[in-house]
């Protein structure tokens, strides 16, 4: 079956960038069921290699979504389990990557940190890494090649471990760092700061980030700092991001300034960063 470019989506994309007041929450992520895949659905899916375990990820289609068509990607890691935010680390409650795409033009896949033992996601930093890597080399040709995925056109993301995961799991080898177009993060970035984790240091961070080759990153929240004195490694474009003054905290879901939800409410960053998406899809 031949399928339309997914450059023949831009024009579309770009309209619903403007769409939308700037006094309310727009947006309500779409909760994952146990569905088969559909124009809208945000599904759990489980890789064959894990059937009889409770690892899984996430697979939302946009509402525009239809097999004849060839669509970009967005690929998120979730933050970890952090009540005072709400935040549970879980695949299912991941919000970035719909709040940039507003649910329309993309899809969007919310990959597993692989616990060890292989039995379930871990819900806190990263499980085992060498199995993390691979589940998302493994899935994500599968979930382009059945739905309609453009390789070309795969986009990275995380919010607070997921935006250091942008580096520690996304850079973490050639073969998977050469399967995203571009990055974006929000709150954190790998190599900020030295964790509790092997490998943190900014050194190590250093030697990851260099696989970027130079690729267009959008760094969201003002705690990567660091990597302005790295103009090398990337194309970087910085944004600060002030929650505070787009929320009135708490505000519906938003209960604290560190969030993924940003994007679920119009704002002029949310245009800033949907523009930078829209920029980088079309080059």
């Amino acid at each position: 079956m031949i399928r339309l470019s997914s450059i023949a989506l831009l024009a579309g994309f770009a309209m619903c960038l403007a769409n939308g007041s700037e006094n309310h929450i727009d947006l309500v992520t779409p909760a994952m069921t146990e569905d088969e895949p559909g124009p809208g659905k945000r599904v759990r899916q489980v890789a064959p290699e894990y059937e009889g375990t409770a690892v899984y990820h996430a697979l939302y289609l946009p509402v525009d979504w239809t097999p004849e068509k060839t669509f970009p990607v967005i690929v998120e890691y979730t933050g970890n389990r952090w009540p005072p935010g709400k935040s549970t680390g879980e695949v299912k409650d991941a919000n970035l990557g719909y709040g940039m795409s507003g649910g329309k033009g993309f899809i969007w896949v919310s990959m597993p940190y692989v616990a060890e033992g292989g039995k379930e996601n871990a819900l806190n930093w990263w499980g085992d890494r060498d199995a993390t890597v691979a589940y998302c080399k493994t899935n994500l040709p599968r979930i382009c090649e059945e739905f309609g995925g453009d390789p070309k056109q795969v986009f990275l993301c995380g919010f607070s471990r997921g935006a250091i995961a942008a580096g520690y799991i996304g850079m973490a080898d050639d073969g998977i760092a050469k399967l995203w177009k571009g990055i974006f993060t929000h709150d954190h970035f790998d190599g900020q700061k030295k964790w509790g984790y092997p490998n943190s240091d900014r050194e190590s961070a250093l030697k990851r980030l260099t696989r970027l080759n130079g690729r267009p990153v959008l760094v969201c929240g003002n705690s990567a700092d660091y990597l302005k004195e790295h103009a090398d490694l990337a194309d970087f474009t910085f944004l600060n991001v002030p929650v505070r003054e787009i929320f009135t905290i708490p505000e519906g879901p938003v209960v604290h300034a560190h969030t993924d939800l940003w994007m679920h409410k119009p704002s002029s960053y949310r245009k800033k960063a949907r523009a930078w998406l829209a920029r980088v899809l079309a080059e």
